[in-house]
């Protein structure tokens, strides 16, 4: 199977850098390899010192290099539903301009850039491809996207074409508003599986993330939160780049000061990473730029490394469920690396358990054997959040313990209080109707 990395880090830490001396490690020891650009900003061209095209560009031997046209991809996945929602526009007096505004769905064209990657991995041209993404901001939204996007599109418009199968012989009579027709339910259709591909694509066992970092304390801070909403949305991390390390050899006083502040920082990036792989990468006279300098950086930031390792279980960090059972309860645990008790919030809506990290959120389908049960409890216990399920019959409500991390509270079904609202409001009503 073709191995695939992504990188991505704070704007400006050297992401890219990274990324392509990787990608040119892997063609020298004779790896197909592919590394390819998902940032709107394109910077792989400058990296290699050559003109980069939208198609598999050969810049060495067994080396290709490509700037994704994400424009293009979306086009591909998006048009048809695109035009459907213009001519809706259209039909109710909507300027086209704006029409046109309000039918792109924003941060898509990034997603199904990824819909590259699954085609060249499908392929079965290349031993690896490496991903240069966008800073760590815009690379969260993007990961996160398929399994949102996928979430609405299996809910909201299976149900929708369900409703217009019924209806649009009634909808057709006398309305100017175009009904949705095969094609733009075949499209969503297409839309769906691809989103499934590109998420069980990179959150499979041949995918990983890199955490790109500068010992600076703002930049690690930055990595840590990554590092914790990767794992919420199951994605591999599996090492960490620390560049632009100064070198204590030779150091004068101004420079030794520097090397003493940044081996402090280090130090806390260790214990934090910990046992995730940290390569250091030493701050260079000039930046690394051609195909020799960005070798040179990669063998001198590997050591004797091998970075095109599948990770194993030991050194690699994601969701993963594990449902242990002492024959009355069920556990489900989720390593949430580096999270804080007082950022982390649940709740259980049907046969989902909703989680935020932040101002993070991933819903996770529940286990048949979870769904049929209720919460009794929740903890996060050295970075992982372990949430305890009952049988139906035998639970009872919980009480928040010693045991639920402060901040994080009792879980409680959304259906549950949606429907204790509803009691209070008809209760107001009655109140109101009486002294009416």
């Amino acid at each position: 199977m073709t191995r695939v990395l992504l990188y991505t880090g704070k704007g400006g830490v050297g992401k890219t850098t990274s990324a392509a001396g990787t990608a040119t490690l892997a063609a020298l020891r004779g790896l197909r390899t592919l590394v390819l650009s998902t940032d709107a900003a394109h910077s792989l061209s400058d990296a290699f010192d050559s003109e980069v095209g939208q198609e598999p560009t050969e810049i060495d031997d067994l080396l290709f290099v490509q700037q994704i046209d994400a424009q293009r991809k979306f086009e591909q996945s998006w048009g048809d539903i695109q035009r459907y929602l213009r001519s809706v526009l259209h039909t109710v007096g909507m300027d086209p301009i704006e029409a046109e505004e309000l039918t792109v769905l924003p941060g898509a064209a990034e997603v199904l850039a990824l819909l590259e990657v699954r085609d060249h991995v499908r392929s079965g041209r290349w031993d690896v491809i490496v991903v240069d993404c966008a800073p760590t901001a815009e690379t969260l939204r993007l990961l996160a996207l398929p399994e949102a996007l996928n979430w609405y599109l299996e809910r909201i418009f299976n149900a929708e074409r369900k409703m217009m199968r019924t209806f649009r012989p009634f909808l057709n009579r006398g309305s100017s508003i175009p009904m949705p027709d095969d094609t733009v339910f075949d499209a969503l259709r297409r839309l769906q599986a691809d989103l499934s591909d590109i998420r069980t694509l990179l959150a499979g066992p041949d995918a990983s993330v890199r955490l790109v970092l500068t010992p600076e304390a703002v930049v690690v801070a930055e990595a840590r939160r990554s590092l914790t909403r990767l794992s919420l949305y199951g994605y591999r991390v599996d090492g960490v780049v620390a560049n632009r390390v100064f070198p204590a050899a030779g150091a004068d006083t101004w420079r030794r000061q520097w090397v003493a502040a940044q081996r402090g920082i280090l130090e806390e990036v260790a214990d934090s990473f910990r046992p995730l792989p940290i390569w250091e990468s030493p701050y260079r006279v000039c930046e690394p730029v051609g195909v020799e300098e960005l070798a040179a950086f990669a063998v001198e930031m590997y050591g004797g490394d091998d970075p095109f390792a599948r990770a194993t279980d030991d050194t690699s960090l994601w969701v993963d469920r594990h449902i242990d059972t002492d024959g009355r309860t069920y556990t489900l645990t989720m390593p949430l690396p580096l999270a804080s008790a007082d950022e982390l919030e649940l709740a259980r809506h049907g046969d989902e358990l909703i989680i935020t990290v932040g101002s993070y959120r991933r819903v996770l389908p529940l286990p048949a054997a979870l769904a049929r049960g209720v919460v009794a409890g929740a903890r996060l216990d050295e970075g992982r959040l372990q949430v305890r399920f009952s049988p139906r019959e035998t639970a009872r409500p919980v009480v928040a313990s010693p045991e639920v991390p402060s901040g994080s509270g009792p879980l409680e079904s959304a259906q549950e209080l949606a429907q204790g609202l509803t009691a209070e409001y008809h209760e107001q009503l009655s109140r109101h109707e009486a002294a009416r």
